[in-house]
């Protein structure tokens, strides 16, 4: 598993480096004390796994995270107090509190490794699949949110709101490059406007002019074009 170590503090990356030399399937290969050269190297090396400090000077980590089009899994290193801590928690995001604990670090990377495991059985492929994840933030709030817990992505204006659970934060991108990046065995474009999980799908019914309307759980309504109606019956072969 390859990581690369992001932080300001050159004692924290040797500190953190040290910690690391316990973990025999874990290569260090490269680290970054600002984010301009951390999105550098980790868009040429493409690690697996970033341990990434929060506060940097210039963009922070949450900033740096915005920039990548494809996160490795992320392991936070912070040295935020215990509230700050439980906001992360409650987004389910990785962290670990400097000083570094060497049982909380084995814990973290104990996750990863299970992630990736989940990743590797589900087959490898350039689309993000239900089993990614992606980084949000939406203000001073963030979430790692698993693709498989989305029923439906939203156009508005040149940003797309991805709608999960009770959240609805909204994303820098189009509903056109959401489309080139999910994979469309799980993910398809039902109108110009949304995209939707087929996973999703509770109940198909006809509607006006050859089109139909597609009824996602939790009551969802979502009508599909009639162009797109086509391209529906022949993917799912209805």
């Amino acid at each position: 598993m390859k990581a690369i170590i992001i932080d300001d503090s050159r004692l924290a990356r040797n500190e953190l480096k040290r910690l690391l030399t316990d973990f025999d399937f874990l290569q260090i290969i490269g680290e970054a004390s600002n984010a301009i050269e951390a999105k550098e190297k980790i868009e040429s090396q493409k690690p697996d796994v970033i341990f990434l400090d929060i506060q940097m000077p210039g963009k922070d980590g949450f900033e740096l995270l915005e920039e990548l089009e494809v996160i490795p899994q992320v392991i936070f290193t912070t040295a935020y107090d215990q509230y700050a801590i439980k906001a992360f928690e409650v987004n389910a995001l990785d962290y670990l509190q400097k000083p570094i604990e060497k049982d909380r670090l084995s814990a973290a990377i104990n996750r990863v490794v299970e992630r990736q495991n989940d990743q590797a059985a589900k087959g490898d492929s350039d689309y993000l699949k239900p089993t990614d994840q992606v980084f949000v933030k939406d203000g001073e709030r963030c979430w790692f949110v698993l693709l498989s817990e989305v029923p439906f992505f939203e156009v508005d204006g040149n940003y797309t709101k991805i709608f999960f659970k009770d959240q609805r934060p909204m994303i820098p991108r189009t509903l056109n490059y959401l489309e080139s990046r999910l994979d469309p065995k799980f993910f398809f474009r039902a109108n110009r406007r949304q995209i939707i999980n087929l996973s999703w799908i509770e109940k198909i019914e006809p509607w006006f002019s050859g089109s139909i309307r597609i009824y996602l759980k939790g009551s969802k309504e979502i009508d599909v074009s009639r162009r797109q109606t086509q391209r529906f019956k022949e993917l799912t072969g209805i």
